[in-house]
């Protein structure tokens, strides 16, 4: 289920003052940040953010593609190796 409209996005406190500092100094640095429940709203646009996966920082460039979804969604996890080798196609 989504978040009601009326609520409007949610966004980490911490993460809009970073990222107001950072506009401010008109330095492109990467953004180090935990949050990756926090929706990119249009002011994140042209800033790179570091978006922690549990064992490293992922950068992430936000574009105007990015716009209301996670951050989360940007950074995986799970590292994907590909599927075990199937025997009986080997076989011919």
């Amino acid at each position: 289920m989504t978040r009601s409209v009326w609520k409007g996005p949610f966004v980490d406190g911490y993460l809009l003052k970073k990222s107001e500092k950072q506009r401010g100094s008109g330095r492109n640095e990467v953004i180090k940040i935990w949050s990756r429940r926090s929706t990119i709203l249009p002011q994140f646009v042209g800033q790179t953010f570091g978006v922690h996966n549990g064992q490293k920082f992922i950068p992430v460039l936000v574009n105007e593609n990015m716009i209301g979804h996670k951050f989360g969604e940007f950074s995986p996890t799970r590292t994907f190796y590909g599927h075990a080798a199937d025997k009986k196609a080997k076989r011919k």
